[in-house]
């Protein structure tokens, strides 16, 4: 095989390569964005506010804020929930820590299972509704985070996509420079 042929189709593979990377990119790019808008869209819409900086002044165990919470949630005082982060923080380190001071330690089957054991006692039914509720909070936020993490995650990808193709279209420069250079009689 001449060596100009082989120049040419790996250049043209290459071209190829850019195209594709290029399009990947603007998929995930375009993929981001919409999780992103989305993620603050409904979130915003559920105006789910983190406890004001006051209240982690006096934490302690068993009231609204726990020095167990500080870490996590004293970053986003005051502020709307909009991002997965804040999502994640409150469900795990807010709803969590509430649940799990809860009887039956907040976990929905347990909680269930005592109140079928007795279906006459309303406080047990009651606390049943309100770990139902906790819980079902938890894993709704707990998704958004999932999400909101793909979509950084599509947002990487695409950075990477993009700077992928602008080596690989340097590759097909340097490509074409040595087809033109290559002697019509070099064979490889």
């Amino acid at each position: 095989m001449k060596r100009k042929t082989f120049d040419m189709l790996l250049s043209a593979g290459g071209v190829v390569v850019v195209v594709v990377l290029i399009v990947a990119g603007a998929l995930l790019t375009w993929g981001s964005n919409f999780i992103g808008s989305q993620v603050t869209s409904q979130l915003s819409a559920q105006k789910i506010y983190f406890p004001p900086a006051t209240a982690f002044a006096h934490a302690k165990a068993g009231t609204e804020i726990t020095p167990s919470m500080k870490p996590y949630l004293l970053q986003y005082a005051g502020q709307q929930m909009t991002t997965g982060a804040q999502a994640e923080a409150y469900a795990n380190h807010f709803i969590a820590v509430h649940l799990s001071e809860m009887p039956y330690g907040g976990v929905y089957a347990t909680a269930s299972a005592a109140a079928l054991a007795d279906p006459k006692n309303a406080s047990t039914a009651a606390l049943v509704n309100t770990i139902f509720k906790g819980t079902t909070l938890r894993g709704l936020l707990l998704s958004t985070y999932a999400f909101w993490q793909m979509g950084q995650i599509a947002g990487d990808a695409a950075l990477a996509s993009f700077i992928l193709a602008g080596i690989m279209l340097l590759l097909v420069v340097f490509g074409l420079l040595h087809y033109r250079r290559a002697p019509e009689v070099a064979e490889l």
